[in-house]
């Protein structure tokens, strides 16, 4: 039969026998899992920011491509309007019917006859992104901006962006077969009656201006919708940022506790310093969960 194994009665007096013994035993190995597992939280978050940092630096491309567009359209409809004025200025100008369009469909009439442009319907957005474009173009102070960005979820931006393209998508689709048909009707008025062409060149220029002046606004809310997921993606750069920071002062505090307890077994007086360590790793705990959870 086995003898029964006996614990020595001094580790029996270093490590008492009771539950608070056994917590306070196990301190180093706790405290070196969590300093571990801060550490593994604080690279994370770093990561995460940088990543962030990079999707701004993209869709801040992205805006500028719009801006570029909406600047090139809104200068393209001012010059339409110049050559307008100056042809106006220059001869009589008799208004153009639709008897002289040969062939043309009833959306060509409307545009050159009758002023009238396909319609042009702005994307809809939510009352709080609307806010936030709202006060970018008012050079509201950061704070402010913040504040109502950190209200709307990514996954609302990205549908105002949808909504966005969609609507200058559909404007674009809508003008299509008007700017063909203004192509093929500027060759074969061209050698016909000038005084008809002529009518037809500025009603064929107020109509650019004008499809110029609408694709612009509808390029301005694409690009307005990017700035916002610019500033927003900044946003959360930042917040990841102080976390990691946070995570990395609770991995300092849990090696802290690792390093007192560890004294404490070359020490053999683990009951009082074992106790400062679990102490401190408590600590470590509860700020780590504050962080996670509230900044």
């Amino acid at each position: 039969m086995a003898a029964k194994i006996q614990i020595p009665d001094d580790l029996k007096k270093d490590l008492p026998p009771s539950t608070w013994g056994k917590i306070l035993g196990a301190t180093p190995i706790v405290m070196t899992v969590i300093a571990t597992m801060l550490a593994g939280l604080a690279s994370s978050e770093m990561t995460k920011a940088q990543y962030d940092r990079s999707a701004a630096a993209q869709l801040q491309s992205k805006a500028g491509d719009q801006w570029s567009f909406y600047q090139a359209k809104k200068l393209r409809g001012a010059m339409a309007r110049n050559s307008l004025d100056l042809l106006a200025a220059t001869v009589d100008l008799t208004p153009l019917t639709a008897e002289v369009l040969p062939k043309a469909d009833a959306a060509t009439i409307a545009a050159l006859v009758n002023n009238q442009l396909p319609a042009a319907t702005p994307a809809k957005f939510e009352d709080a992104v609307n806010t936030a474009i709202t006060d970018v173009a008012s050079s509201a102070p950061e704070a402010e901006t913040t504040a109502v960005l950190a209200k709307i979820k990514p996954a609302a931006l990205a549908d105002a962006l949808t909504a966005a393209k969609d609507a200058a998508d559909a404007f674009d689709n809508a003008t299509k077969s008007v700017n063909k048909a203004v192509d093929k009707l500027d060759e074969s008025l061209m050698t016909g009656d000038k005084n008809v062409f002529r009518s037809f060149s500025a009603a064929r220029l107020r109509y650019t201006a004008e499809r110029y002046e609408a694709e612009a606004k509808l390029n301005q809310a694409v690009a307005n919708v990017y700035e916002l997921q610019v500033r927003q993606n900044n946003y959360t750069a930042e917040k990841h940022h102080r976390r990691s920071g946070k995570f990395f002062y609770g991995m300092l505090a849990s090696q802290m506790a690792v390093i007192i307890s560890t004294f404490a077994v070359a020490a053999r007086k683990r009951s009082f310093l074992w106790s400062i360590a679990a102490a401190a790793g408590a600590l470590a705990v509860s700020f780590s969960i504050y962080v996670y959870l509230y900044v």
